[in-house]
């Protein structure tokens, strides 16, 4: 089925209200202080369908008080309904919400003359041409233009069936799913329910979603789409989600839902701006941020100015955490007023030189993405992961492997989705070959190797391997290398290192991984050793991670014994006393010790069996 959605402007009592209800019978004045009022105060959903298409509507307050709630509506409109009275024509609320959408960046519109029946053939003609010059101005594209009246079906009934005619969706496709929260409730016997647009790719029933300002995953009970369920909402659908174990009290409106692991939240973003009707923007001011459904109180920090700019480039500082992505357009107001509109060009915050930031806002501004990743790995040498580049560049997996093939100078693993500049290379290199000139018996896999350098992938670790097996610095025997200037029995040599390493530890030995670690071994070599060491009796294994040198436990276990002599018992208290060691070795002596037959254990005492 065909999806798109229409939202209305327009100023207060310009009949947009009324109009939705003349197409589909929904009155959004559904709550008793809009009934009293007579105004729409918040936002209404209905629509209206016909064969394999449907329209949803979102109708909006015209009332200058109630914009941010406008505002609310508007960032998910394919097409907008510009509604203006054929008695009163463009009006003060009417041009702002033009400048919002414009700024919002929603390009089809239908231009609606209302109360029609109020004027002349010939005064309709004229206010329709002068309302069109006036649109002209903006960013639109009109794609029909007609005077109606809700007392005339007819009219009505025309606007309908163009409407059905329309070409209005305005989606493209993301690689993971977003919905912004504009309301929240519980119903009795159902349990939490959200509602929003679908934003980014589908959301299925029984799927997972991650509500990201609460970092909290939920499971889809329930999908509604216009009062009806449905296995599967699509973009534009505005949609109901039925979410399990989730409070509905604890969910705002402008609170993300999207899929765990596709957005991170920053409470600094960058934008580029440009201000409405040359006002200003200054620095270091306090202004209100409105992005999807939700409102920010932020701090604007101008780039290019430490006083005021009409446009450029600024960093929204907020005490919350913001959860955007690339290309995404935000409103920026000052009390009642509408100051500028932006776009998110750096929705993932990081540490980068002023030079570098600037050289990479205006490389997003042109989406020039190429150029882009080029800046960033200049403050990524480590790696930059390609996940990430969902949310900074709206790119799926295989956009941005199929950017980062065209890079030079760059390694690009393709399994583990990282990119690093070729510089690096030199930095594994260099502690690769430091490790096996410090200790001539390492003993290392491409993986032991990488809990060393957590940073870098197998694959670039492997790359490094091979150019020094090249230069003859080392050798591979199976999946481990060694030294290759070392020629007698390396396993043996390994084995002697580590049972004289155990022997000079006592009683207090370290656990196998930091033995391994210490003495540059893979960790299955060394379990290895130890097995080894253990069969042949040199050592003793007590516990899971506990291995002592034999003769220092023959020497301890008489200790242990000679204290049973003395004191007539041994515990916890008078063992330590003797030999000052941890809780965790003290306790597995006195355990191994159980093993002896003259050894009775009578409640936390240690005494010798009675004969």
């Amino acid at each position: 089925m065909s999806n798109f959605i229409i939202g209305t402007c327009g100023h207060i009592d310009h009949g947009k209200t009324a109009l939705i209800k003349a197409l589909n019978g929904f009155d959004g004045d559904s709550t008793k202080e809009e009934q009293e009022r007579g105004i729409t105060i918040d936002l209404s959903f209905s629509n209206i369908k016909k064969d394999d298409k449907n329209i949803a509507f979102i109708d909006v307050p015209g009332h200058e008080k109630l914009v941010k709630n406008m505002i609310a509506g508007a960032f998910s409109f394919d097409c907008v309904l510009i509604v203006v009275s054929a008695v009163e024509g463009i009006k003060p609320q009417t041009i702002e919400h033009l400048d919002i959408l414009n700024l919002l960046g929603v390009k089809n519109a239908v231009l609606v003359i209302t109360k029609k029946d109020l004027v002349t053939e010939d005064d309709l003609k004229t206010k329709i041409k002068d309302i069109q010059l006036f649109i002209s101005a903006y960013d639109f594209d009109i794609k029909l233009s007609m005077g109606v009246s809700i007392y005339d079906e007819q009219s009505i009934e025309v606007l309908k069936e163009k409407l059905f005619c329309l070409d209005a969706s305005s989606r493209v496709e993301e690689n993971f799913f977003r919905c912004y929260v504009d309301r929240a409730f519980s119903l009795k016997g159902i349990g939490t329910v959200v509602t929003g647009t679908v934003l980014g790719k589908s959301l299925s029933l029984n799927e997972k979603i991650f509500i990201c300002d609460m970092k909290k995953e939920a499971k889809v009970k329930n999908l509604q789409v216009h009062d009806k369920d449905t296995d599967t909402a699509n973009i534009s659908n505005r949609v109901a989600i039925n979410l399990a174990n989730i409070d509905a009290k604890s969910i705002k409106r402008g609170f993300v839902i999207s899929k765990k692991g596709y957005l991170r939240g920053f409470n600094l973003v960058d934008i580029s701006f440009k201000t409405l009707n040359k006002k200003f923007l200054h620095h270091n001011r306090n202004y209100s941020i409105y992005i999807g459904s939700k409102k920010i109180d932020a701090k604007i920090l101008l780039f290019n100015s430490e006083e005021s700019l009409t446009q450029g480039f600024a960093t929204i500082k907020s005490n919350e955490d913001i959860f955007s992505i690339y290309n995404e357009k935000i409103i920026i107001r000052d009390g009642g007023v509408s100051i500028a509109g932006g776009v998110i060009l750096n929705p993932v915050s990081e540490p980068m030189k002023k030079s570098q930031k600037l050289d990479l806002l205006k490389a997003l501004e042109a989406k020039d993405i190429p150029k882009a990743y080029s800046i960033l790995l200049l403050a990524h040498k480590k790696g930059l992961g390609l996940i990430s580049s969902a949310q900074r560049f709206s790119l799926s997996h295989t956009e941005a492997l199929d950017y980062a093939k065209k890079l030079e100078n760059c390694f690009v693993d393709e399994r583990e989705l990282i990119i690093y500049p070729s510089s690096t290379k030199e930095i594994i290199y260099q502690n690769i070959k430091d490790i096996y000139t410090k200790n001539q018996y390492a003993l290392l896999s491409n993986s032991s190797i990488k809990l060393r350098l957590k940073w870098a992938s197998e694959a670039f670790i492997e790359m490094v391997l091979k150019e020094l097996l090249e230069e003859d610095f080392l050798v591979k025997d199976g999946n481990l290398y060694q030294n290759a200037n070392i020629e007698e029995d390396f396993k043996s040599s390994l084995e002697g290192v580590v049972l004289k390493r155990l022997e000079e530890e006592g009683f207090a030995p370290t656990a196998p991984y930091n033995i391994y670690d210490e003495l540059d071994l893979d960790r299955k070599m060394g379990d290895t050793i130890l097995k080894s060491l253990t069969s042949k009796k040199q050592i003793i294994r007590l516990q899971h991670n506990l291995f002592i040198h034999a003769n220092s436990l023959n020497k301890l276990i008489f200790d242990m014994k000679e204290i049973i002599s003395k004191e007539g018992y041994i515990d916890i208290a008078n063992f330590k006393k003797n030999y000052p060691l941890s809780r965790k070795y003290i306790i597995a002596y006195l355990e191994y010790l159980d093993n002896f037959s003259q050894i009775k254990k009578e409640g936390n005492k240690r005494v010798f069996e009675v004969i």
